[in-house]
């Protein structure tokens, strides 16, 4: 079988589609999986764009995140089957740990990693490939490989809320939205939205923000103090993805028991500021890892409370396969909340 892939040939070039990519023998744990839909995040325009520092695997597919059908599977697979509905994502999950691929092409060897899905086929290790819950569509399910489960993730696994929790979120795209629709989901009474894009902050109301802040019209600071009467976040998730928005969320929590979860990757190189005083006060800062979160068990959660999760409101904005340069240039001019692309299912 052979397919066609959007790879990344060169650091700062489009993506290049080559075609008659070849499928290798599945190793053990692996599986061939036929992509619907694949989404596009902040981390493709970072590789693309060299920011995570050298890139020793070029050529190489990309993607992390995607829904599809199983097509085959290798030995020592036990959890899926063919004709299974399924979400990719690059979190690991329950089973086999099968490693990356690498594909036979026109142009050479192709690298890939344990999950790709920027090609209308792809090699996938067990443990990035979970079955999609019965209620969640295929375009929805492309949000549970990595924006729903890192972003409710940090609500669900380490801020662990009660009504009372006052939480702001500094950057509103994949994950940032969908940490507020974690906060949402446990019932939250003070949700503060902060971005500076009033579309963004137009959606976030209609997904449980009880107030939005857009930084180029407002002192965020003083307008957090208004909103708490001077106490300040119990928490902030910053994703906008900078070391200034990292530093701008974490002057926004209290001192005594404020918690800054990050969940962004600003380029690599770049270093925070922080005053080592409010640390001594009580300000804790985090990063995060996927939301600490088990993709099957928050796909679940997920499932188990659709009915407040607005999708309508945060399904990403749909793009062609052939396509997918031009979805990758609006994310990263952030004239879009998120892109997903609709696969070339004719294979």
């Amino acid at each position: 079988m052979k397919f066609t892939g959007a790879v990344l040939v060169n650091i700062n070039k489009p993506l290049q589609f080559i075609e008659n990519i070849e499928i290798p023998k599945l190793k053990v744990g692996q599986l061939l999986v036929k992509v619907n839909y694949a989404g596009i995040c902040h981390s493709q325009l970072m590789e693309q764009s060299g920011q995570r520092g050298e890139d020793k695997y070029l050529p190489h597919l990309l993607g992390h995140e995607g829904t599809g059908e199983v097509v085959d599977f290798g030995a020592g697979v036990n959890k899926l089957t063919c004709g299974d509905k399924v979400v990719l994502g690059w979190l690991k999950g329950g089973g086999l740990d099968a490693g990356g691929t690498v594909y036979d092409s026109p142009i050479g060897k192709i690298n890939s990693g344990a999950v790709t899905t920027f090609s209308q086929l792809t090699v996938v290790s067990e443990n990035r490939c979970y079955k999609l819950p019965s209620n969640i569509s295929m375009q929805e399910g492309v949000l549970l490989g990595c924006a729903l489960p890192t972003g409710m993730g940090i609500i669900t696994n380490q801020i662990k809320p009660n009504k009372n929790t006052s939480i702001g979120i500094v950057g509103l795209g994949g994950i940032g939205m969908s940490a507020l629709i974690g906060a949402n989901c446990h019932k939250c009474d003070l949700i503060v939205a902060i971005d500076t894009n009033d579309e963004k902050l137009r959606k976030a109301q209609g997904l449980g923000a009880t107030h939005c802040i857009n930084p180029l019209k407002q002192d965020v600071m003083s307008e957090v103090a208004k909103i708490t009467k001077g106490k300040m976040l119990d928490y902030a998730v910053e994703a906008a993805g900078s070391c200034k928005t990292i530093e701008n969320a974490f002057s926004l929590i209290n001192y005594k028991t404020g918690h800054c979860i990050f969940a962004s990757h600003p380029p690599a190189g770049q270093k925070i500021k922080l005053d080592p005083f409010e640390l001594i006060c009580g300000k804790k800062i985090t990063g995060s890892w996927g939301g600490c979160s088990h993709p099957e068990q928050m796909n679940s959660f997920v499932s188990e409370n659709k009915s407040k999760i607005n999708f309508e409101t945060f399904m990403p904005d749909l793009y062609s396969f052939e396509n997918i340069n031009q979805g990758m240039d609006y994310l990263a001019e952030q004239k879009i909340l998120r892109a997903v692309l609709q696969m070339d299912n004719s294979i």
